[in-house]
């Protein structure tokens, strides 16, 4: 290697590659690699103003690393090896430019490599596999592998939300795309104390294997991932969210019920709704108004036809104490008045090869290129006038991968480039064309719903909800896992569809039991949603119209009261108990501020000493001090539930338990098991 320093931090060069060490926030590093002459400057997940943090940086010659020199700092000039710190993190670079990553000396991470050239050797040299490996890429660009060592018993946990059972990622293969009900949020929390981003957008894969870790950007221009380390998973969120962002304060009002259902056909049904709850002395904080309301995809408006007066709606609702959500989709009709305007002007994501389409749900749809920033102004201009002015709180963006017809990701092309290399960063883009131009007015703190997210997605006041997952007791365990790895992915603000979204018959007691058990789990987590799709479909149209917001199916009711005045009681209960806990979730929420920890909170996150909180996935902590045992099986009627050390009081009898041991905890379905520290 040639070293040499730039502007504090370490350039070396081999064999046509650069790599560039750089301090990059407490206890840090980033570290790039590229072919090209230049970096391309993207900071891309690392938007956070960072501190001038000087590097230390020491040499050594080659007759010091074979253990006959003094170990003097040599200068860069003829240097074998470097050894680069910033605070508890160091990496050493040795003479082909192998990285060695150490948290306070202690080695965490090591790049994998079964290579010889002469000089450095590994078990398998004759493998040819090199640590990092850059593929020639159609485009002039590059596939590009990042191979590390596995390590021995360590845990890994992130990455965002992957509809699996697995808590701990290790053995893991995970498709870094985007698609409905999995968000790629590439960012992992080791149990050995380092946290690693992976800062790229592209698609590729992360393969947590018990031979060798791998990383793969299908198309890229540079290698480019951030790592640091600390004592424990806190200090790790802490040290990641300071680079990348973190989530504002909750605006007021947001808290309690959201109330929602596939889908509110008019004007009139959303206003009986709201008053019904009113009449039956129910507090709901929001209310939502789903698909379809509009004319064809694309136009941003309602259909005056069954909304006559939707200024008027939204006045009446938020005399009552009600914020309203209105669905906004980025895909546009070629029948849209806002086709031809948009495709002229290229505002559009296009296809590389065949038809301009890229999306056929109910319509010849192409989806908005949210990178651009004309089309951000455009879809902002029409979506203030017809919605931002007459009130409308929060925007629910959904579809937010982008939901494509297939996801042939070699087949788009978006104004920042081809989707293989940047299709990953789309959500956070559609998100800012809301969240940005809401904050310039400053009329109020912008809060917007979204299904999809990328790393630093935090910081733009994005409510993700886990998808449109099934109702099914195995898709109720799968969003415990997704909860606890999104908030380790720094996705603090996260939620889900009460009942799952898919359901074939709203009176099988079956479903029933489940829609409960995922109540009672959804009220101790950040936002409580009752969405879903709700079956059987023999609801008719409003109109025999191919368009507009008479003609497409709606899903049977689904308000508190909808499912029998016993679960009703049980709903209205865990409701209670939650607006009860206002005070103490805002303070979890501030604390999600502060310092980037998950609302809903792995066991581990606050009992990192306790080696049994690593092991224990079927439970999890509400901010600090509420742990929560959600039912995940039917039938059930107790579970175990595993007490930290210290004193715990059962919510629902008040006794006082000590911890330190597993318990037996009665749950009948009106009960889910849940305990605050004393």
């Amino acid at each position: 290697m040639f070293f040499s320093e730039v502007d504090g931090a370490l350039r070396a060069t081999r064999n046509g590659e650069t790599l560039l060490i750089e301090a990059w926030g407490r206890d840090a590093l980033r570290i790039r690699v590229t072919r090209h002459p230049e970096f391309s400057g993207r900071d891309w997940a690392l938007t956070e103003k960072r501190p001038d943090t000087p590097l230390e940086i020491t040499y050594t010659k080659a007759e010091q690393i074979n253990g006959t020199g003094t170990g003097r700092d040599c200068g860069g000039i003829g240097a074998k090896e470097a050894l680069v710190r910033n605070g508890r993190i160091s990496v050493r670079v040795n003479r082909v430019g192998i990285l060695t990553f150490y948290r306070d000396d202690v080695k965490i991470l090591e790049e994998y490599f079964r290579f010889y050239d002469g000089t450095v050797s590994k078990e398998s040299r004759c493998l040819k596999q090199p640590a990092r490996q850059f593929r020639a890429h159609t485009g002039g660009d590059w596939q590009i592998t990042q191979r590390f060592e596995s390590n021995d018993g360590e845990k890994l946990f992130g990455m965002g939300q992957y509809q699996q059972p697995n808590t701990d990622l290790k053995g893991c293969t995970l498709d870094l795309e985007q698609r409905n009900s999995q968000n790629s949020v590439p960012f992992l929390v080791s149990s050995l104390g380092y946290g690693f981003l992976w800062n790229n957008p592209a698609v590729g894969r992360a393969v947590f294997g018990n031979n060798r870790t791998e990383w793969v950007a299908e198309c890229a221009k540079e290698l480019d991932y951030w790592i640091t380390a600390a004592d424990d998973p806190r200090g790790i969120l802490a040290n990641y969210t300071a680079v990348t962002g973190r989530a504002p304060m909750l605006p007021d009002g947001y808290l309690g019920l959201w109330q929602s259902k596939l889908r509110y056909r008019t004007q009139e049904e959303v206003l009986q709704v709201a008053h019904a709850y009113k009449d039956r002395g129910i507090p709901l904080d929001v209310i939502v108004i789903d698909f379809f309301h509009w004319t064809v995809q694309g136009d941003w408006k309602f259909d005056k036809t069954y909304w006559p007066d939707p200024k008027a709606m939204v006045d009446e609702l938020h005399s009552m104490g009600i914020k309203v959500v209105v669905s906004v989709w980025p895909s546009v009709d070629k029948r849209s008045e806002n086709y031809y305007p948009m495709a002229e002007r290229g505002l559009l994501m296009r296809t590389e090869r065949g038809g301009v389409q890229t999306y056929d749900y109910q319509g010849d749809c192409v989806v908005i290129d949210a990178t651009n920033p004309e089309t951000s102004e455009y879809v902002w201009e029409v979506c203030k006038k017809n919605y931002y002015d007459i009130g409308v709180d929060v925007f629910w963006l959904d579809n937010s991968e982008p939901d494509l017809e297939a996801y042939d990701f070699d087949n788009y092309r978006y104004y920042l480039g081809p989707a293989l290399s940047c299709t990953n960063i789309f959500p956070q883009y559609y998100s800012r064309i809301f969240h940005d131009h809401e904050k310039a007015l400053g009329e109020r703190e912008p809060l917007n719903l979204l299904r999809s997210c990328w790393a630093g997605s935090q910081k733009y006041a994005n409510v993700v909800w886990s998808g449109d997952v099934p109702s099914t007791w195995e898709a109720l365990r799968d969003q415990l896992a997704a909860g606890i790895n999104m908030g380790l992915a720094g996705i603090s603000w996260w939620t889900t569809d009460i009942g799952g979204f898919m359901t074939d018959d709203v009176d099988d007691p079956d479903f029933r039991e489940l829609l409960i058990r995922w109540y009672e789990f959804a009220a101790f987590t950040g936002f409580l949603r009752m969405h879903g799709d709700r079956g059987p479909y023999n609801i008719p149209a409003l109109d025999d119209r191919d368009w507009g917001g008479g003609y497409l199916h709606t899903g049977q009711p689904n308000e508190l009261w909808s499912y029998g005045e016993d679960n009703l009681a049980i709903m209205k209960k865990y409701l209670d108990i939650r607006l009860g806990m206002r005070d103490y979730l805002q303070e979890v929420f501030q604390e999600a501020h502060e310092d980037g920890s998950p609302i809903l909170r792995a066991m581990f996150y606050e009992f990192p000493d306790d080696a049994k909180a690593w092991e224990t996935y079927d439970q999890f902590m509400l901010g600090r001090d509420v742990l929560v045992a959600p039912v995940l099986y039917p039938g059930v009627k107790e579970r175990e539930v595993y007490l930290p050390a210290g004193s715990w009081k059962n919510i629902h009898t008040e006794e006082v338990v000590e911890g330190g041991r597993v318990i037996t905890a009665e749950a009948p379905l009106d009960i889910i098991p849940v305990y605050r520290r004393v």
